[in-house]
This record gives structure tokens, sequence and C-alpha cells, in this order.
């Protein structure tokens, strides 16, 4: 036999392990290799078309231990059939010459052959330090959050037909005590369709109204009120709320660390839903993560000047930019208000999940998995992971709204609880129909999204919802946009 035959023979045998045998008339050892290689292929195929759910069952301990271990097993068993297929081929036979060239080439080969397995051994091992460092085990307090530690198959929602999840970005950073959340979204998804409002409060909204028999209500009956700072400025806005939780324990009966949850049960309660999860964003570390999947790409619609001393620009234009600049595009209030900067940040957001596909995300795993790890904190318990993959999946392709609780739909200063309460009850009914939004009647709704009672005092005039078809509604009456509305025409058209 040449050295290319035996080269040849090698190849073929790596494609489909036992062929080499076969040709050296190892016939036995052939055909049970060969037989070993179908029922693995077959296997895998029947795996991955029984299994339900097979991407969120990625995420569990165990599946990604039986792939590390089965990738790291396959990859030794590839080498030594590489190494074995070229024994029983008999280079022995050649010259010289061709013994080395065979030898040499067939070394690379049994090398490369092993390359897949290490890198999904490698991928999924990321993985699991990621999911670990991130997602929690389920406490065993007695409050598992929606649903159960280990919810039914069947029915992984029990019963619930909307997951809210409040999405917050904070500035903690090594100058700065404590976290004020100046992000703060609340994405409520329809299990069923997938179609979500994104829920948008302004962190300077005032006189924060705190749920009664908490004991931030027995604090602040009358709502979130401090004296002011000594520079004019007020410690006592919604983005404060986290901060001074954590900065005052005795309030909770000695227990540390109450902010997330008070912030959680705070904006559940002004918006009149259960808060089930929240998702802290280090807002700097999300610069990492937009690196990480190699830019987003935005259009500015004007300079945005930035700094200390206003010596930044994030020029106008529509191109892709790195996550510095698109988290000052975001972030920056120099010649502007939180009310524009809450809209970029729904610009940068919209861009992230268009171009953030599964491609994008594969090829850059490393990265984006580091990003990620630095920058989320969450108490998302770990075992919900397998039923939130899909439900993301599904939000990827459905109809995502936005309604943003700026001027001149309420006040900051002298908030409108029940107006609030009403346009996000209204939005939530409105999200169930891809159809687009009409204004919603005055019938109350019957969905179990987690009602709590209303705020007990109003700061403004009272607003009727009123009934109108698409052609009569008035300006205010429905503010749900879409989520990539106003962004400018690479996002709105994307």
């Amino acid at each position: 036999m040449s050295a290319r035959a035996i080269l040849g023979w090698l190849v073929l045998g790596a494609l489909a392990p036992g062929a080499a045998h076969l040709r050296a008339g190892w016939r036995r050892t052939g055909l049970a290799l060969l037989s070993c290689y179908a029922a693995l292929l077959l296997g895998l195929l029947a795996l991955g078309l029984l299994t339900d759910n097979l991407l969120g069952s990625l995420t569990e301990d165990s599946w990604l231990t039986a792939i590390l271990v089965g990738a790291s097993a396959l990859g030794v068993a590839w080498f030594a059939l590489i190494v074995h297929s070229f024994v029983v081929l008999r280079p022995g036979r050649l010259p010289q010459a061709g013994q080395i060239v065979t030898g040499t080439l067939a070394g690379l080969l049994a090398v490369t052959v092993v390359v897949p397995f290490g890198l999904v051994a490698q991928f999924v091992w990321t993985s699991q330090q990621t999911l670990d460092g991130i997602f929690q085990q389920p406490a065993d307090d007695g409050d598992d959050g929606p649903v159960a530690a280990e919810p039914e198959p069947e029915n992984p929602w029990a019963g619930r037909r909307r997951v809210n999840i409040l999405l917050l970005g904070g500035d903690a950073d090594d100058h700065r005590v404590g976290v004020r959340t100046d992000s703060m979204n609340l994405a409520s998804v329809d299990v069923e369709t997938g179609n979500t409002v994104l829920f948008s409060l302004p962190r300077n909204l005032e006189d924060v109204r705190f749920r009664p028999g908490t004991p931030m209500a027995e604090r602040f009956p009358g709502g979130f009120r401090l004296p002011a700072d000594p520079g004019g400025g007020r410690s006592d806005l919604l983005n404060s709320v986290w901060e001074y939780a954590d900065s005052h324990p005795e309030i909770f009966g000695g227990k540390e660390h109450q902010g997330a949850k008070v912030l959680m049960d705070t904006i559940g309660y002004t918006l009149g839903v259960k808060v089930d999860w929240y998702a802290l964003v280090n807002m700097w570390g999300f610069a990492r993560l937009i690196d990480a999947i190699g830019g987003v790409i935005l259009t500015v619609e004007k300079d945005v000047v930035f700094g200390r001393y206003n010596e930044g620009l994030v020029k106008a234009g529509t191109r892709k930019l790195k996550g510095a600049d698109a988290m000052w595009y975001a972030r920056s209030r120099t010649y502007s208000d939180d009310y524009t900067r809450m809209r970029r940040q729904r610009c940068v957001l919209g861009a992230i999940l268009d171009q953030a596909d599964p491609a994008t995300v594969l090829t850059r795993f490393n990265k984006i998995a580091l990003a990620t790890k630095e920058l989320i904190r969450t108490d998302i318990p770990r075992p919900m992971l397998k039923h939130l993959v899909p439900l993301a999946l599904k939000v990827k392709n459905a109809n995502v709204s936005s309604v943003q609780f700026v001027p001149p739909l309420i006040n900051t200063g002298y908030p409108d609880w029940d107006k609030i309460r009403d346009v996000a009850d209204k939005a939530i009914r409105d999200s169930k129909d891809t159809k687009p939004a009409v204004a919603a009647s005055a019938t109350p709704s019957t969905e179990p999204t987690g009602k709590a009672e209303r705020p007990s005092r109003k700061t403004a005039e009272p607003t009727t919802a009123t009934t109108a078809g698409p052609t009569e509604k008035k300006a205010g009456d429905d503010p749900a946009t879409g989520l990539k509305e106003g962004c400018g025409s690479a996002l709105a058209n994307g």
C-alpha cells in the first residue's frame, strides 16, 4: 500500500471509524467500530428529536457534566482510533521517507481530530462556570418565586400567563458606596406567545409609595421622602430605594441586603404586577458585553457629548459602536435629560436584542461568557433556566412594545399612581395580541398578573380610560410603542 493510500484510509477512518481496519483485514474490529459509530449517531439524533426543550436542558448541571465527560472520552477515543488505524495499515512496509511522511501526517491528524472535542469540552466548562457564577440554587426558605423549584414539565409556569423580570442598570464602582439603579425596566412576558411589554421607570420618580404593611411603608407612610442633601440634591428618588434599604437593616429587624427585594416589591406595587425576579447589570460591565459581541450598529440621531469636562463625543450617524461609546450614548445626560437618556437606553437594548444572534453568540462565546459573569447579578434560580431559555427564544421573534413613564405621560415630581397602574394594565392586555394595540376599555382585566392594591393617594387628576378605534385614538390614549420606535432608521427598520 502506498503512502498516499495509507493517508487516504486514515482520513476515511477518522470520518467513519472502522473503515481503515476493514481495509487492513481487521474485519471484526472494523465492523464493531462502524456499528458503535452508527449507534452513536442514531442516539444523538434520537436525543435531539425526542428531548423536549433540548436547548433549555443544556443549562442543567447534569447535562453539562455528561457532555463534558462524553466529549473528553470521545476525544481520547478518536485519538487512539487514528493511532491504531495507522498501525494496522502497516506503514512499516513503506520506504523510510514514506514512513516519516505518513507518520508525521498521521500524528497531525490524530491531534486535529481531538480539537473539536476539546472545544466542546471547553465550551461546556465555561458555560457551567458562568451559570454557576450568575444564577442561584433554590433557597430552602419556603419561597421559591413564582413556581416551585422543580416545576412540572407539562406546566412549568404553574398556570401563570405572564412572567415579570426586573432589569436594572446599576452604577456601582470602586469610587461609590452602594448601588443606585439608574436604569429600571420591567419586562412582562406572555409565556405562551413571548409578546413582551418593557416598562421603563424614571430614576427621578419622587414620593415613591411602598406596599402597605411592609417595613418601608411603616417608615414612610406618606411616600419616600428624606431631607435634601447638603448640595441640594435628593437621595429619596426611585433609584435610591435599593441603596437606602441596604443601608438601613434596622428597618427589617436587622436583616441585611434587603435592597433588591424592596425594590422589586416597590416597582411591582407601582405597576400592579408581581415581580418574579431581577437581573442587575453593571452599566460599564455592559460595555464589555457589547464589545464581546463585536459592537452594535446604532443610529445616533445627533452628537452626544459626555465626560466630566464635556471632552467626549459620540458623533451622529449610523455605524457600529464599541462598548464604551454605546454606553456613553445610553448614559450621558450632558445637554440632555433623564427621559432622552431612557429612550437611548431602550435603543441600545433593542440593538443588542436584534444583533446578538445565535451565530454571534457561538463564535464569541468565551468573551461573552466572561463579560456576562462579571456584569450580572440575579436571583433567578438555576433550575428555572431550563424554562427561561425557550421563553427568551420566543421573545426574540415576538412583538415587543415599550412604555416609558416620563412626561407628559406622568409628572415625575407628583406621580399619578392610578394612571401608572391603568397604563400598565392596558399595555399588558394589549400585548396578548400581535396586532397593533388600540386603546383599552374601562373593563378591568381578569389576567392573573399578580395585582396588588393600588397606592392609597393620587397626586394628579384621575384618568378615565376610553374606548376608541385605531382612527379615533387621541394623543396619550396608548403610550405603548415598539421597542425600536424613535431609534433611527437602522433599528426601526431592522
